[in-house]
């Protein structure tokens, strides 16, 4: 009978289940019943495993390195026992944004061999260390220094916020306070501990959840007044007496300003990469060239501008409406049209009215107080593509009073992922710096005898590099229309003095008087322009 049969079921269901282990009781059907491969199914080991492992995962591509984890190195102790493979994949930094995507790819492209049974991935970073005299600094793999050229611009704030978005990525960071007359660390950084310890003979920094950091104003609450030099002297005995440990990255919070404090700690901290800070106004622009140009003269790469208090606007769920007023405005309108609908009269209609007013709500518009910004401007003319607007906002300053950073306390909110797309971009850069030549400079010279550009082997004419001068003299910034008129560039043109300047531009003082800057991948447009143009007229 259909009713016995149905008991039997449930018995026979009941039984099995009570064999499942507790934790999978709840597990997914193909994980209950999937089982290893038969090892009498499977072809033989080959002779040459460790290849055909190496073969398979050599399709997995870094994409800040551009090239193959096999080549790159990044594959270690690979190990084989009975059918089961490990290994461990040593990525560049533990805070790689595309780790989990690597361990993924790895195991599915070995548990398809034919002859494999089970897969183990086991994510590392390379061990953080650095060429530096500065004791207490060998361990850190890489130095960051976020840099403003005057005050005021929110320097400190974008350095405590990078931060604590690359420890959320996966990174171990310090943070150093090197501003000496100002100190701003201990305001907005409440540690978790404030008393000062030693290990040995240099002291332990202070933390704040998992983040080292270390300022004068957590050790010396006077001020400090004394001259360049002895500031400079004091930063590196602070940072030399300073046991930071094992870091993978280590935020420099720069004092503002472009003298000779600045060029001393970038010279003898061997810095990594840069970060510069500013603010929409065209007089912060000029600071930002003068901040890419010194960090140019001691071979810094500039990798990421921040544009704060880029606009304002005003939380949705802050706008508060009225609701009594516009429902008696509604009602009063609804009376006096004598309006009807369903049978609901127009105290209904006018309920009804305001619920769809507060579900309806656009977003507040974006107010740049302080002007459009120059992002583009950055991108166009000085080849730096990773710029980010910050909005002004009350709850990023008052965070920063509080002792607690916004990043810690709002992780998941849209301008928290703003850091977190700036610690990525910081991430991508620093390893290309360390570990890739991808964006080397390319070899550019003038060939006098020939009146052409050289540029990785190939040429250009010097007038046709002149008229793709993008500045604010040649291009009208905002519509981008053409200033420069192409026939009155001379054909005998040519370049009195080349450059680089920060790591993705070219700087060209032209026989016209006239200096244009130049991406490196402007230049490499106009490369391919010209090849396409001559292709073109050779079908026809």
């Amino acid at each position: 009978p259909r009713r016995t049969r149905s008991l039997l079921f449930l018995l026979i269901a009941t039984h099995c289940t009570a064999f499942i282990p507790f934790t999978q009781k709840n597990a997914p059907l193909n994980t209950l019943f999937s089982a290893k491969k038969d090892d009498d199914s499977l072809p033989p080991i080959p002779t040459e495993w460790q290849g055909h492992v190496l073969e398979a995962l050599s399709s997995v591509i870094d994409p800040d390195l551009n090239a193959d984890i096999v080549t790159l190195g990044f594959v270690k102790n690979l190990a084989l026992e009975d059918r089961d493979v490990s290994f461990e994949v040593e990525l560049t930094t533990p805070a790689c944004p595309v780790k989990d995507m690597f361990a993924q790819e790895c195991d599915s492209l070995v548990r398809n061999l034919p002859w494999t049974n089970d897969v183990k991935v086991t994510m590392t970073a390379q061990p953080s260390h650095m060429d530096t005299d500065t004791t207490g600094m060998a361990q850190i793999g890489a130095v960051i220094a976020v840099s403003s050229c005057k005050g005021g611009v929110g320097k400190s704030t974008t350095a405590v916020n990078l931060a604590y978005a690359l420890q959320s990525m996966g990174a171990s960071v310090g943070i150093f306070d090197a501003d000496v007359y100002g100190p701003s660390l201990p305001t907005m950084i409440t540690p978790d501990d404030d008393i000062v310890r030693f290990v040995g003979r240099q002291i332990a920094p202070l933390q704040r959840n998992g983040v080292r950091l270390m300022s004068m104003g957590y050790v010396n609450e006077g001020m400090a007044v004394m001259r360049g030099p002895m500031v400079t002297q004091l930063l590196e005995q602070f940072l030399s007496v300073t046991n930071w440990g094992s870091l993978d990255y280590l935020v420099l919070d720069m004092p503002p300003g472009t003298g000779d404090i600045q060029l001393t700690l970038t010279q003898k901290l061997n810095i990594t990469a840069a970060v510069v800070v500013t603010t929409p106004q065209e007089l912060s622009f000029a600071d930002v060239e003068r901040g890419v140009e010194m960090f140019d003269e001691v071979n810094v790469p500039c990798v990421a501008v921040v544009e704060n208090m880029a606009y304002y606007q005003v939380d949705k769920k802050d706008v508060q409406i009225d609701e009594k007023a516009l429902k008696e405005a509604f009602r009063k309108k609804l009376t006096d049209e004598g309006a009807v609908v369903n049978g609901k009269g127009a105290e209904g209609l006018a309920l009804e009215l305001v619920k769809l007013v507060q579900e309806n709500q656009p977003e507040p518009p974006k107010i740049q107080i302080f002007g459009p910004g120059h992002k583009k401007r950055l991108s166009e003319q000085w080849g730096i593509e990773h710029t980010y607007s910050m909005p002004l906002m009350d709850k990023i300053a008052a965070n920063g009073d509080s002792g607690t950073p916004f990043f810690l306390e709002n992780p998941d909110c849209p301008q928290a992922e703003i850091y977190r797309e700036l610690a990525s971009a910081v991430v991508s850069e620093v390893a290309k710096a360390k570990f890739s030549n991808k964006n080397a400079r390319p070899d550019i010279t003038y060939d006098k005898e020939a009146h052409k550009i050289k540029v990785d082997g190939e040429f250009m004419k010097p007038a046709t590099l002149r008229r793709a001068c993008r500045c604010a003299a040649c291009v009208e910034e905002l519509t981008g229309k053409q200033i420069l008129v192409a026939s009155a560039v001379s054909e005998d043109i040519e370049p009195f003095k080349m450059g680089p300047t920060g790591n993705y531009a070219l700087s060209v003082d032209w026989s016209d008087g006239h200096r244009s800057l130049y991406p490196y991948r402007q230049i490499r447009a106009v490369l391919q322009e010209k090849e396409e143009s001559k292709n073109e007229k050779v079908s026809l």
